[in-house]
């Protein structure tokens, strides 16, 4: 097999993690991976702690989840040490597996609020929520972070030992810096650093865009394991391709046939589980992401612009297929 990696009690195998992404990794879309296979661990889009702590009702639709979705992780963020801890609790009271605290969003809004990525330029403030959070558990608790703040601030390293330190079960490490966003290239050396460094298992985390990618981050850096973010959005069929790889085994390409399918399926979740016109906008999101690099995929992308229905969505996408379909068989 391609072997597993364990946060405390809980097995990820394959060894491959959903990246937490706001909007993007729905009850919807980690089922569809689900199914498909591959996806070691899949992580929620990240839950604001003073939200989810003073009740408010969207927060707590977006902890919905399916059991078949197992093993699944719920990433939570904020600044205050018993607010964290007290959203922490309901984490856990809502069944997840782990709990995850994101010190790694470098969006300006999550920094403004001294949260996320904001939290590695004072460490001594995210070693009091870590050991907060972890004393408020019994489930597993992992921490997200990214190498540092900016390039001369670089202190991924300390808070990788702080998290060993206090009980933190595994860590993941996106190795750019708050400062270059998704900007620049992901120094995977660093990934490399931090796993000489600590004894808890190490997740590498950024430029994996195949699922060679992920295969080499593994080999060049010892990493425990391979976390993927937004190369699922174009290609959901990466988790089940690296764990071929990883597995010794050929990755397979999906048919256009299965690729027909699989949007159709995530499409009759949204429209079943959504409002209309929420489902409307995740309906556009995906469709860019599903047909980038499909033969005439920028006219589909074109005609979404002026539906307005979910319904229209899907006779839209069922006709772009049945075009691609009749083309590849002429």
């Amino acid at each position: 097999m391609a072997g597993a990696v364990k946060y405390g009690s809980v097995v990820i195998d394959p060894p491959l993690v959903l990246a937490p992404m706001a909007g993007v990794t729905d009850r919807q879309f980690r089922l569809v991976l689900r199914r498909l296979d591959g996806v070691g661990l899949v992580t929620m889009e990240f839950i604001s702690s003073e939200a989810l702590t003073r009740g408010n009702a969207r927060t707590r639709r977006l902890m919905q989840y399916s059991e078949e979705e197992r093993p699944i992780s719920i990433q939570i963020y904020g600044s205050s040490p018993e607010r964290m801890a007290e959203a922490a609790r309901i984490v856990e009271e809502v069944g997840a597996d782990v709990c995850d605290i994101n010190m790694g969003c470098p969006a300006n809004k999550i920094l403004r609020g001294c949260a996320g990525c904001a939290l590695m330029d004072d460490l001594e403030l995210a070693g009091r929520i870590i050991a907060s959070v972890r004393a408020a558990l019994t489930i597993p608790l992992t921490v997200k972070f990214r190498a540092g703040i900016r390039e001369d601030r670089l202190n991924y390293l300390e808070l990788g030992r702080i998290c060993q330190d206090r009980g933190v079960d595994a860590v993941a490490l996106h190795p750019r810096t708050a400062k270059q966003m998704f900007t620049g290239r992901a120094d995977w050396s660093r990934i490399a650093s931090l796993k000489e460094t600590l004894s808890i298992p190490v997740v590498g985390n950024g430029d994996v865009t195949t699922a060679e990618d992920a295969v080499r981050m593994m080999r060049s850096t010892g990493a425990d394991g391979v976390m993927i973010g937004r190369a699922s959005m174009k290609n959901p069929w990466i988790y089940s391709q690296a764990a071929a790889l990883l597995d010794g085994r050929p990755r397979v390409e999906p048919t256009l046939e299965e690729r027909r399918e699989l949007i159709l399926h995530h499409f009759r979740l949204v429209t079943a589980q959504e409002e209309p016109e929420f489902a409307l906008h995740k309906l556009r999101t995906f469709t860019g992401w599903y047909t980038h690099g499909l033969p005439d995929g920028r006219d589909l992308r074109a005609q979404i612009n002026s539906l307005t229905t979910a319904e229209e969505f899907l006779v839209a996408v069922e006709s772009f297929f049945d075009v691609c379909l009749d083309a590849a068989a002429a």
